[in-house]
């Protein structure tokens, strides 16, 4: 009997089995996982450009260097010697050159360089469609305000591209839009009267050639058949220089084989051949319009993005328009580019036109970011 009692004395001395913790740690912990996984498939999901960006140094190989070609020029010396200290010979009489570009709605950029352009380029070459390459509707800014361009009306060659023509929900994907658009600048350049021999300056309207390096072209003998223009890039005005690196811009000599396009040609790039001012724009309304139009128009990831006010502080500080890192292969490029653009108080080694007409073009100029609404 008593030891009967010391056992159901112990019995009631011994701890519960902890059944019930067994089974609540385990629930706590899949809770604990749900929660961090959501969270991180939401963050991925909605972050995943800006974290394949910063990681882009681990996953993506940098292009083949070019082989930059020096670029000389000082006043007052003669283009036998220029094309002397290139390692080119002088022809007896200037080649053509013409210029062309797709145009959206970059009438102030324009102007500057059809006015910086007018005395070396035989012909401009312009198309223009009437919707967007994201597909909206747009008007046809050129042909509108074409007065505005009639100095230099004989020698520009003007068409329309209707996007009408493009009826399937495959052809009308952004690229493939524009993709339309070169292809008709192609049929375009061939309608301008270009020969073999003639040089071919193939760019967006706001990568402007120096009039120096298009002297060069235009003189020179022996020229590389197909060269890239090295060029400065600037943001929203001439207040705000980026780097050297803008490359698209390009110069051949043309043949039949001569093809319209805005991607890597060549390994030979000449070294500060002119200025390329991305989203340069006078008004707001401009920059909301470009956000939405061009091909990467995935980038505005919220309504907010296209706010006016959030716009005009953007300009101001130098910030990124779609919040985006910036494109680079290594991890120095990455982290010193991030962050606003510092400003620049140097007005020098510009378009001289833009520096002739500075009241009309102030906002282009440092101290003028502010834009009209």
């Amino acid at each position: 009997m008593e030891v009967e009692t010391q056992d159901l004395l112990m019995a009631r001395e011994l701890p519960h089995p902890p059944v019930t913790r067994r089974k609540i740690l385990p629930f706590k912990f899949l809770i604990t996982f749900v929660l961090i996984l959501s969270v991180s498939v939401i963050a991925v999901t909605q972050y995943f450009q800006s974290i394949s960006y910063l990681l882009r140094p681990l996953w993506d190989t940098p292009p083949t260097p070019f082989t930059r070609i020096p670029h000389y020029y000082a006043p007052n010396i003669s283009m036998p010697q220029l094309c002397q200290l290139h390692g080119w010979g002088i022809l007896p009489s200037p080649r053509r050159v013409f210029d062309a570009v797709l145009f959206s709605n970059e009438l102030d950029i324009l102007e500057i360089r059809y006015r910086e352009l007018l005395p070396y380029v035989d012909r401009f070459v312009i198309l223009e469609a009437n919707a967007t390459f994201t597909g909206i509707p747009k008007s046809l800014s050129f042909y509108e305000n074409i007065g505005r361009f009639a100095f230099a009306g004989s020698k520009i060659v003007y068409d329309m591209l209707s996007i009408g023509e493009l009826d399937t929900d495959h052809l009308r994907q952004p690229f493939n839009v524009e993709a339309y658009h070169r292809r008709s600048l192609n049929m375009l350049i061939r309608r301008s009267g270009i020969a073999a021999g003639d040089v071919l300056i193939m760019a967006d309207a706001d990568e402007i050639p120096s009039p120096e390096t298009v002297q060069l072209l235009k003189w020179c003998d022996g020229i590389p058949p197909v060269m890239h223009l090295e060029m400065k890039n600037y943001m929203y005005s001439f207040e705000f220089p980026v780097d050297d690196n803008s490359w698209r811009a390009s110069a051949h000599v043309f043949t039949e084989r001569t093809l319209y396009r805005h991607s890597r040609q060549s390994n030979l790039i000449l070294a500060d051949s002119g200025w390329h001012c991305s989203f340069c724009f006078r008004d707001i309304k401009e920059f909301i319009f470009k956000m939405k139009a061009y091909s990467h128009a995935d980038r505005v990831k919220q309504q907010s993005f296209l706010n006016p006010d959030r716009i005009q502080k953007i300009i101001c500080n130098g910030e990124d328009l779609f919040d985006m890192l910036p494109e680079e292969y290594t991890f120095r490029e990455l982290f010193k580019k991030m962050g606003p653009i510092p400003k620049s108080a140097s007005a020098v080694h510009l378009p001289s036109y833009l520096i002739r007409n500075a009241d009309k073009f102030k906002f282009l100029l440092p101290g003028g970011c502010l834009r009209s609404k």
